[in-house]
């Protein structure tokens, strides 16, 4: 009966020691889901609020008489706040700035409006969706370019998305520059291979 009785206590001596480690990796999984969880949410939040900002300046844009908000472009990430698009002067360009800033929670503006007079618009804008046409048919022949996005205001192509590395990127402006009627590439194109520093 005794030895049974230790017997009994061994076992659960050692179940306990074995139970111990096992609720111990139980918590960390609970504890990293749990900052799993938060960073979501922050990320989540983030998000949220770029859409917000993004929201409420072009809210303020159509409501200022001085900038035609209709040919804004706004985006926004981690609170800075991109404009894209034209106006029709210098004076539009600024107040579109202006009006940004305002808003709660932008952190940065930047301003790539163009400025076009009304009277020369349509042909500009003519002319940039041939210009945008050539340079993603000139792109698609490039296997590691076709999924970049074109974009051209004013002659300015703006080119986005991810390539696979630097030197993707770089052929991509070459062969944007050499599209007839370019008169800048402007290279947002964000790659996936990772920086190494020598």
């Amino acid at each position: 009966m005794r030895d049974h009785m230790l017997k009994t206590g061994f076992a659960l001596l050692a179940a306990a020691f074995v139970a111990v480690p096992l609720s111990v990796s139980a918590g960390e999984k609970m504890n990293k889901a749990e900052d799993k969880v938060k960073g979501t949410a922050s990320d989540m939040k983030e998000a949220g609020s770029d859409t917000w900002i993004t929201s409420k300046t072009k809210i303020a844009l159509f409501a200022d008489d001085r900038v035609k908000g209709h040919d804004v472009s706004v985006e926004t990430t981690n609170g800075d706040v991109y404009l894209r698009g034209k106006v029709d002067s210098a004076e539009a360009k600024s107040a579109a700035a202006e009006v940004t800033r305002g808003i709660e929670g932008v952190k940065n503006v930047k301003n790539d409006l163009q400025v076009v007079p009304a009277s020369t618009r349509k042909a500009v804008t003519a002319d940039d969706k041939a210009i945008t046409k050539s340079v993603e048919s000139r792109l698609s022949k490039d296997p590691d370019l076709k999924k970049v996005d074109v974009r051209t205001d004013a002659g300015v192509v703006v080119l986005s998305g991810q390539v696979a590395n630097i030197s993707a990127a770089a052929r991509a402006s070459e062969m944007a520059h050499k599209v007839d009627g370019v008169k800048a590439v402007k290279n947002e194109l964000r790659t996936s291979q990772a920086r190494t520093t020598n």
